[in-house]
């Protein structure tokens, strides 16, 4: 009986890790086919005379997504708080496999005409909604699970994405390799989209079968609670520092995903060598989050944080000023791995911390709203602003400018959090 309970305790944390973290993995790797993606679904689902405005229209459908999840944070976050993390995080993995179901069956444009793009924004608002609670849900089960290690834990709902990222980049690199252009806009670019549809149903079980968080439970009461209101009542400032310090992490994200469409459109590249350069993003954001949330642990998250924003603030026009100069495969892909650790060092103690500014009575809803806030409105369109800068500007270096102004906001938020209350 003892080696049994021994053996439960020591892959407790595997479990709690997998059951929070796929679920996440599975709406990044969405998020990250569609992006890398999106040359070929704009001639599938929004053909039009100029192939720019084709792009800019399923960039837009991609960005419209986001504008619904914060009202998937309130939902599901406000469930998590009053339901549990549990049954909050199994209800968003079923919302995310509907989403990718349709856009992985959905006919083309050329086919059923106007249901086509109707149907892909529908997906895409599902996937919107469920993941709009997903990540405060999965990140207070966690850290809730291993208060004692939620740099460490905590930081997986970030690697997860990495990992995402490398699966989708493969896909990309795979499927460009063995297909034709003509084979991939027919049918090869429904392969990755029925792969993710394979994760949904392994995610659905694990979560199942998990516990839910001690700490959660330790704080019920069968008192009348409303999490939604506490929150926009007493913890608006906090909201807002979580959407500073997550602005520079949510345009870096987005801004890898935009890449393999930047190297294409704007450095004349080949696909296989923006994918494989997206790949080479996606190992160091899975390898080196777990070591930065660790890290954390030891020295703190907004003295992490600090250091790789201003690092970043510093780094991030000579590294698109490089790329410009010398476009080629080499060049890419040293570029990308630098940009992947500065996020990856940075985003590893994100959700640590931002599970700190609220206590566990609101934590999901609390993370959710200033998670969603800050994905909707600065991250999920950098894709359409990056592409609407280049227009405008006329320079291939605009990207980096909106990546700066993201790193000066994430940095003052830090210096507020730290003086404030005290995080450090």
């Amino acid at each position: 009986m003892a080696t049994s309970t021994a053996a439960a305790t020591s892959h407790k944390p595997f479990r709690v890790i997998a059951a929070a973290s796929i679920g996440n993995a599975l709406e990044w790797y969405d998020i990250a086919v569609y992006a890398i993606f999106a040359t070929v679904l704009s001639k599938v689902f929004f053909p039009a005379q100029d192939e720019t405005v084709s792009l800019l229209l399923t960039l837009g459908t991609f960005g419209v997504s986001f504008l619904i999840r914060p009202i998937g944070a309130v939902v599901l976050g406000a469930y998590a708080d009053r339901a549990g993390r549990k049954a909050s995080l199994t209800l968003s993995i079923r919302l995310m496999v509907l989403g990718t179901a349709i856009i992985c069956l959905m006919p083309s444009y050329e086919t059923v005409g106007l249901v086509a793009p109707i149907g892909i924004l529908l997906a895409r608002l599902i996937q919107g909604f469920s993941a709009g609670g997903e990540f405060g849900s999965a990140t207070a089960f966690m850290v809730e699970h291993l208060p004692g290690r939620r740099g460490f834990v905590a930081s997986w709902q970030f690697a997860s994405q990495g990992l995402s990222t490398l699966v989708s980049a493969g896909m990309g690199v795979l499927l460009t390799a063995a297909l034709t252009p003509e084979q991939l806009e027919s049918w090869g670019w429904r392969i990755p989209f029925a792969v993710g549809l394979l994760v949904g149903p392994v995610g659905y079980y694990i979560r199942r079968f998990v516990d839910e968080a001690p700490e959660f439970t330790a704080t019920q009461t069968t008192e009348p609670h409303s999490p939604v209101r506490t929150v926009l009542r007493t913890q608006k400032a906090r909201i807002l520092l979580v959407v500073g310090a997550l602005l520079v992490s949510t345009v870096l994200n987005y801004t890898i995903t935009y890449m393999p469409t930047y190297a294409i459109k704007q450095l004349g590249l080949p696909a296989s060598t923006s994918f494989a350069a997206t790949l080479a993003t996606g190992i160091v954001l899975t390898v080196v989050t777990p070591l930065a949330g660790h890290l954390s642990d030891k020295i703190g998250r907004v003295t992490l944080m600090g250091v790789f924003a201003a690092l970043i603030l510093l780094l991030i026009y000579p590294i698109f000023a490089t790329l410009v100069a010398f476009p080629g495969f080499g060049v890419m892909v040293g570029m990308m791995l630098l940009i992947g650790l500065l996020k990856a060092c940075y985003f590893g103690a994100l959700p640590a911390l931002m599970s700190e500014l609220f206590p566990t009575e609101t934590r999901a809803t609390g993370m959710s709203i200033g998670y969603n806030i800050g994905v909707s409105v600065f991250g999920g369109f950098t894709p359409f602003i990056s592409t609407w800068l280049i227009g405008l500007t006329g320079t291939s270096l605009a990207p980096s400018f909106y990546l700066m102004f993201a790193a000066a906001a994430s940095l003052l938020s830090l210096v507020v959090i730290r003086r404030r209350l005290g995080l450090r």
